[in-house]
């Protein structure tokens, strides 16, 4: 199909100012008196029990599950409605129609969102924390397959599993750690993503950078009603990690139209 330039640079200079406010908002920042607190009271060995939990789960739904996702959303819709969008924009070749891609990610990561949060919240009511991970995790992936379709990728191969954990580990590092890390992702993507790292490899790294994150909401979670808070932390954290998924495979999609 034969596209406008000019619609597309326009659409990836915004990509590029876009990412960069994202870079500027994920700053070192300095632990809050509150999770000071809260650290000295978690216990010594639940950092290493929720590694093993997401390396699990990553396992477990990259093997198994992923067909089960799937039937949790219509994988072929979505194919339609890209090759649907690409016809549009082919023929209209207007800013509104190389827009129509990002408005259906943003669609479907707005619907996850909410699940997400209701999972979170009801299971913190309980006071399940570390038990709820395999279905964050499966939200989470079924949020990133969904935007992975909505611009025209799969995300069956061993590449792209890899992918997809770089940008989970990617999106919770912050300052310098996070510059050199989406520097990396952008090299592969400019440069027609060639094989990644080793997969257990990135799966450890991935579970590593969630449970570093999700520590202390995670201990949170495992304590009944107070848990509501850290439950409702999963939509929050799945919106930042869904908004960087969006960000690179965006790059990917325009990279081919410009």
């Amino acid at each position: 199909m034969i596209f406008s330039k000019d619609y597309w640079e326009k659409e990836w200079d915004a990509l590029e100012k876009q990412e960069r406010r994202y870079l500027r908002k994920q700053k070192e920042e300095n632990p809050s008196v509150i999770r000071q607190k809260i650290s000295q009271k978690i216990p010594e060995q639940l950092e290493s029990t929720l590694n093993e939990a997401f390396v699990k789960a990553f396992a477990l739904v990259f093997e198994k599950g992923t067909g089960i996702i799937e039937k949790s959303y219509q994988k072929n819709r979505y194919e339609q409605e890209y090759q649907d969008n690409e016809a549009i924009a082919a023929k209209e070749n207007n800013r509104k129609s190389v827009k129509a891609f990002a408005r259906q990610a943003g669609r479907s990561r707005a619907k996850n969102l909410l699940i997400s949060g209701a999972e979170g919240a009801g299971l913190g009511v309980l006071g399940i924390g570390i038990p709820d991970i395999p279905i964050f995790t499966a939200v989470l992936l079924k949020s990133i397959y969904e935007i992975a379709l909505s611009y025209g990728f799969s995300y069956d191969s061993e590449e792209e599993q890899c992918f997809i954990l770089g940008i989970i580990e990617t999106s919770m590092l912050r300052g310098e750690r996070l510059i050199y890390s989406n520097n990396w992702i952008n090299t592969e993507i400019d440069s027609g993503l060639p094989a990644l790292e080793e997969k257990q490899k990135l799966i450890r790294q991935a579970a590593e950078s969630l449970s570093a994150e999700l520590l202390h909401l995670k201990f949170l979670q495992g304590i009944p009603l107070v848990g509501v808070a850290g439950g409702l932390a999963d939509s929050l954290y799945l919106k930042k990690i869904t908004e960087y998924a969006d960000l690179k495979y965006r790059r990917r999609f325009l990279k081919g139209k410009i």
